[in-house]
């Protein structure tokens, strides 16, 4: 089966979700079930895309990389 690849507006929306459903009470593990990803995953793009608004997102080369944010930061 093919990899899915999201857009980081999708990203940014799906993190949004989780942190309504951490809010909620849910964990973790419950949290990325119903947002189809691996737990792994989720922590990854909250590494590179936590805080974000979505006009930022769409400034960075690619898809956001780790070292393009480092350099901004």
């Amino acid at each position: 089966m093919p990899r899915k690849r999201h857009t980081p507006e999708q990203i940014i929306s799906k993190l949004r979700e989780a942190e309504v459903g951490l809010a909620s009470g849910q964990t973790v593990p419950e949290v990325c079930r119903t947002l189809g990803i691996a737990e792994q995953t989720y922590y990854r793009w909250r590494k590179e895309y936590g805080g974000l608004k979505v006009e930022q997102a769409r400034r960075f080369p690619g898809s956001g990389s780790r070292l393009y944010l480092r350099q901004c930061e």
